[in-house]
């Protein structure tokens, strides 16, 4: 592997980095990890959390958990920024006044057949990339060792591909590879002119995490309005989480980035036009209106004692 091509892949990736600037790995990369209730530091990488969550994550947990995505969000998450212009990004909370996953059991994971890509995939890190000449993005992988884990240290090697089919994380790939792809398409369109706007913000939000008000936005009158949706393709997203999310990320690239996704109701961009030029039209009376109270005040009244901030009746 040329390691030159991913000199900045580390800062790419859609996720926090570590101190140590990582090695980049292949699949059939052979390593020795072991992790088990017998090992010595079992429950320690659980107790010292920094977790971020892919939209896949979410999903299974907040319905292994019965709750709804709202619900799920305010009791189990913070959100943070992924990069300098405000990405919303989503990891989980641990417990109250501590750093412990709230999760965590003496026996090990409470959520273990749900746990979130980042856990299934300890110690190997996920990285992402794509160079600007290439349409896919491309996986490698690297070796996170931290110092109190002493799995590294249990005598059974295998290789990456074959860690990650026992750990199950082939599903949590296929169905994270469109989130992917968008943090960093939105990352590799470099710098803009000042931040993007807050809606755009709170869109990448509702649509990758919040997936139950996603699709009370899709389902509404204005929404259809707007998009021509086939009833059997609006039914699959009101039924089924998956589609609705992978719908999520292909109308993110339609909102943001002009990727053409959707068909437009016939006279839908009319009538928007019409709205912002309506708001438009608002704002300029708004503007003169104004204007004409500044002219009012600043000419309707004459001078008075201090108004040349001389403080005596005898400002000359």
């Amino acid at each position: 592997m040329d390691e030159t091509q991913f000199k900045n892949l580390a800062q790419d990736a859609p996720f926090e980095l570590s101190p140590v600037m990582p090695n980049m790995l292949d699949g059939d990369k052979i390593i020795q990890f072991r992790c088990h209730k017998d090992v010595g530091c079992w429950n320690a990488c659980c107790a010292n959390i920094d977790i971020t969550l892919t939209p896949y994550d979410i999903l299974r947990l907040k319905n292994h958990l019965e709750l709804s995505s709202g619900d799920f969000l305010k009791q189990y998450t913070v959100p943070y920024e992924m990069d300098q212009d405000g990405m919303p990004g989503v990891k989980l909370r641990p417990v109250e006044g501590g750093t412990a996953c709230q999760f965590m059991k003496p026996e090990g994971c409470g959520v273990y057949a749900n746990r979130p890509t980042a856990c299934r995939y300890y110690p190997i890190a996920l990285l992402s990339m794509r160079n600007q000449e290439e349409f896919t993005d491309r996986a490698v992988y690297a070796m996170v060792e931290e110092k109190h884990c002493l799995g590294h240290q249990e005598p059974r090697s295998l290789s990456i591909d074959d860690y990650r089919k026992e750990q199950g994380v082939d599903e949590y790939d296929v169905k994270g590879r469109g989130w992917r792809q968008l943090v960093l398409k939105r990352k590799s369109a470099g710098p803009g002119i000042g931040k993007p706007p807050a809606v755009s913000n709170q869109l990448f939000f509702m649509a990758s995490y919040d997936i139950d008000r996603f699709r009370a936005f899709v389902s509404s009158d204005s929404f259809n309005r707007t998009y021509e949706i086939p009833l059997d393709v609006m039914a699959t997203l009101l039924a089924d989480d998956e589609a609705l999310l992978e719908f999520g990320y292909n109308f993110l690239k339609h909102a943001l980035f002009g990727e053409k996704f959707l068909a437009e109701q016939p006279g839908a961009y009319e009538a928007r036009m019409e709205r912002l030029k309506s708001k438009a039209e608002k704002l300029r009376e708004e503007y003169l209106v104004n204007r004409e109270q500044l002219e009012e005040d600043k000419y309707g009244e004459p001078g008075r004692p201090g108004d040349l901030s001389c403080g005596t009746k005898d400002c000359g």
